[in-house]
C-alpha cells in the first residue's frame, strides 16, 4: 500500500497538489476498516458523508465590492471568515480583528461560492469516452433504485476546472435523462478527495431525477416498448407512484415482506425526504407534472432546462418551483424550439425563482457569464435586474433548491466560508476567479502555482504538470 501511494505521488499531479496544499491527510476520508465480527445492518443512510473541511486560516477580504448572494451589494466591503465559517460581512466600518490575514480587495469583487444545480461531472467524466459514460441506467423506463454517487469518479478533471475557472464550490450530480425516473442525485462539495463520500455535502438531502418529454419516449419507443408517447410517459409515472404509495403505507406500518430499493427511494420522496429535480422543457408538460405531483402528494423542487418556463411564471411562483435554466440554449430538438433568451428575466419579473445551471462540463466553468447573458437579454426588453439579484441565480437560489441554503449560498454569519474573489465584476466577460475558498480553506489561488491544480489528463500544457 505504501509503495502504491509512493509511486502514485511521483506520477500524479492530483496527489502532488494535495501534498502541496497540506491536504493529503484529508483525502483519506471514508477508508476506516469495519470492526471484525460485526454483521451488516441496514441503515437509512448506508453511504454517509465523510467530508471534513480542509484546514484554513482566519481571512479578511477588505475593500472589495461584496455581492452577498441575497441581492445586497456592499461597495468597499469587508468579509471575515474564521474556522471555516463566515464571521461577519459589512462595509468599511467593520473592524478586522487581530490574527486575520488581510487581503486587499480594492477594485475586486467577492461573491459566495458558485453552485451548479445540474451537473454530470464524475458520472460522465473527462475524457469523454464510452468507458466514462455512467450517467444513464437506460435499461428500464424507471430506475429509482440507482444512485448517482455510485458512478461518480472523484478524479474527474472537470471538478478542478469548475473550481479554478468558474469558482464552483458545490454542485448537484444527477443521473441522465433517458429514463422517466433516473435515480438519486448527490450534492458534493468541490474538494479533492479519493472517495465520493469525502466530497458529499454533509447533511444535504438527496434529490431524485425525473424526466418528461422526448428523451424517455424516444429511448424506449425506439425499442417498441412503453413509453413511446407523452401519454405513455404520464401513465408509466402514475403506475409507478401508485405502487410506491402502497409500499410506503406498508413500510410505515411495519408490514413489508421484503425491501425494495426502488420503492425505498420513491417512498422517501413521498415523505418529503428526497427532493424532486425534474428535467422538463415544455410549459404544458410542466403543468401536467405539477398536477401529477398533487395527485400523489409529492412536490417538484425545480424544473431543469425549462426553456418554456417563461410561459407559466405565475404558476411556478404559486407552486414554489424553481426553474433551473440555460441563458440561451434552444432549438436542438423540437421540445427546445420555443426557448427564448429572455426566459430568466421574464421569470424574475413574474416573481418566480430563477437558477442558471450548466448541464455541461464546459458551461460549469462560466456560469457567471451565462447569468450575465440572461440578465442582458432582459435589459434589452426593458426588464432591469440588479447585479446582486443576478448573482443569487448562481448562489443562493440553487442552494435553496438543493435544501442547503442554511449552510451555504450566501455570505452570512455562521454559514460555510465558501467564497470567490473575482478580479472584476463577475458579470463581466473579463472576470476570472482570483481566489476560491471552500469552508474557509484556500483551494485555488491564481498567483500560487501550488494552488493551481491540474489533472493527469492535462499533463504537458505550458506551465502545468511535469513537462517543461
Amino acid at each position: 500500500m505504501i509503495r502504491f501511494f509512493r509511486s502514485l505521488a511521483f506520477r500524479s499531479p492530483t496527489i502532488k497538489t494535495l501534498a502541496a496544499l497540506g491536504l493529503f491527510a484529508h483525502a483519506t476520508h471514508g477508508m476506516a476498516a469495519p470492526k471484525a465480527g460485526t454483521a451488516p445492518v441496514w441503515q437509512e443512510n448506508p453511504y454517509p458523508s465523510t467530508y471534513k473541511p480542509y484546514p484554513g486560516e482566519p481571512v479578511a477580504i477588505v475593500g472589495a465590492t461584496v455581492f452577498d448572494g441575497t441581492g445586497a451589494e456592499i461597495p468597499g466591503g469587508v468579509v471575515l471568515v474564521r474556522e471555516g465559517k463566515v464571521v461577519a460581512v459589512g462595509d468599511a466600518k467593520l473592524a478586522v480583528p487581530e490574527g486575520y490575514r488581510s487581503i486587499d480587495g480594492k477594485g475586486k469583487y467577492v461573491t459566495p461560492g458558485v453552485i451548479d444545480i445540474h451537473s454530470h461531472l464524475g458520472v460522465y467524466a473527462s475524457p469523454g469516452v464510452p468507458a466514462h459514460a455512467d450517467g444513464n441506467e437506460a435499461t428500464a423506463p424507471t430506475t429509482p433504485e440507482v444512485w448517482a454517487e455510485h458512478s461518480v469518479w472523484p478524479q474527474d478533471p472537470g471538478f478542478s476546472r469548475a473550481l479554478t475557472n468558474g469558482g464552483v464550490t458545490a454542485m448537484q450530480i444527477l443521473p441522465g435523462s433517458a429514463n422517466l425516473i433516473g435515480g438519486r442525485s448527490v450534492v458534493l462539495k468541490n474538494v479533492y478527495a479519493r472517495t465520493v463520500q469525502g466530497m458529499k455535502f454533509p447533511g444535504a438531502p438527496y434529490g431524485m431525477k425525473m424526466a418528461c418529454g422526448e428523451n424517455p419516449k424516444r429511448v424506449y419507443g425506439d425499442r417498441n416498448q412503453m413509453p413511446s408517447t407523452r401519454m405513455g410517459n404520464m401513465a408509466v409515472d402514475r403506475q409507478t407512484w401508485i405502487k410506491a404509495a402502497e409500499y410506503r403505507k406498508k413500510r410505515a406500518g411495519g408490514n413489508l415482506d421484503e425491501r425494495d430499493l426502488a420503492n425505498d427511494t420513491l417512498a422517501d420522496v413521498l415523505d418529503g425526504k428526497i427532493l424532486v429535480q425534474n428535467h422538463c422543457y415544455r410549459a404544458d408538460e410542466m403543468a401536467q407534472v405539477i398536477d401529477m405531483a398533487k395527485e400523489f402528494g409529492y412536490k417538484v423542487t425545480a424544473f431543469h432546462h425549462a426553456v418554456e418556463a417563461y410561459k407559466i411564471g405565475d404558476l411556478l411562483r404559486e407552486n414554489g418551483i424553481c426553474s433551473a435554466i440555460w441563458a440561451d440554449w434552444w432549438g436542438f430538438k423540437m421540445e427546445a424550439f420555443d426557448g427564448i433568451p429572455e426566459n430568466a428575466a421574464l421569470l424574475a419579473d413574474a416573481g418566480a425563482c430563477v437558477i442558471i445551471h450548466s448541464d455541461d462540463a464546459n458551461g460549469i466553468q462560466r456560469l457567471n457569464q451565462e447569468a450575465a447573458k440572461a440578465r442582458a437579454a432582459g435589459k434589452r426588453m426593458g426588464i432591469i435586474i440588479p447585479d446582486g439579484q443576478v448573482i443569487s441565480w448562481i448562489t443562493l437560489n440553487p442552494a435553496r433548491a438543493l435544501g442547503v441554503d442554511q449552510q451555504t449560498g450566501s455570505l452570512a454569519p455562521g454559514k460555510m466560508g465558501d467564497m470567490v474573489l473575482w478580479n472584476a465584476n463577475p458579470l463581466s466577460v473579463y472576470a476570472r476567479p482570483e481566489k476560491v475558498w471552500v469552508d474557509g480553506a484556500l483551494l485555488f489561488d491564481s498567483a500560487d502555482p501550488a494552488r493551481r491544480p491540474v489533472s493527469d489528463f492535462e499533463l504537458g500544457l505550458p506551465g502545468e504538470g511535469d513537462v517543461k
